[in-house]
């Protein structure tokens, strides 16, 4: 290990607590469960992806437990452009980076592979399946990847977690966030039926954050 390396560690956790008091304090944060518990099963925790903010806010709503515990999925052609961001994403919040745009399924797969082999069996994994940042107004159609990671792993728990006006309080572009009242609502967790085919697995999970929006 390097003379350094605890300094950057001690400066992440630091960096990473200021950052989550400030976006519970920002966003009069309002956590609310839909048959939600927490739990120490392997999980898939995933959101509606509308803001840089986002991860930020689900991250700082968990316990501390389980904010060790997650691994977030990142885009890496974003999160590497710049020093900074690598070591927020990297070293705050345990990013995986990963392209966003895969070109083929064996692409895909192969990302899969990477996720599992870097995620230990009791740690969770957080993601967006729209693959990338929306408006706010609605959640797109889900890309694949979370299908091929329940079906490599069916023992993850999958759990909706639906955040509103995230997009208001850090919106696309702006570097400073104003403060505005959002609201994270976990679903109840559910998991990959056996033989569920991708394209009816995928509509059932947007449903499920879907309800939550609604609800």
């Amino acid at each position: 290990m390097n003379w350094h390396e605890p300094l950057l560690d001690s400066a992440a956790h630091l960096l990473a607590r200021s950052l989550g008091r400030l976006a519970r304090t920002l966003s009069f944060s309002r956590v609310e469960s839909r048959g939600f518990q927490l739990s120490q099963r392997r999980r898939i925790y995933y959101f509606n992806h509308t803001s840089h903010a986002d991860t930020v806010l689900l991250w700082a709503t968990m316990p501390k437990w389980q904010r060790r515990k997650m691994r977030f999925v990142a885009a890496k052609d974003y999160w590497e452009t710049h020093p900074f961001r690598r070591f927020v994403a990297e070293r705050c919040f345990r990013a995986i980076f990963l392209e966003r745009q895969p070109k083929t399924r064996e692409e895909r797969q192969q990302q899969v592979s990477e996720v599992i082999s870097k995620v230990g069996p009791s740690e969770a994994i957080v993601l967006s399946p729209e693959g990338t940042r929306g408006d706010g107004t609605q959640v797109a159609p889900f890309k694949s990847g979370i299908y091929y990671l329940c079906q490599n792993q069916p023992d993850f728990e999958l759990v909706p977690v639906y955040l509103k006006n995230l997009h208001r309080l850090l919106p696309k572009g702006a570097f400073l966030p104003r403060p505005c009242p959002c609201r994270v609502v976990f679903g109840e967790p559910f998991s990959l039926d056996p033989g569920e085919s991708r394209q009816d697995f995928l509509e059932r999970a947007r449903n499920r954050l879907l309800e939550l929006e609604r609800s």
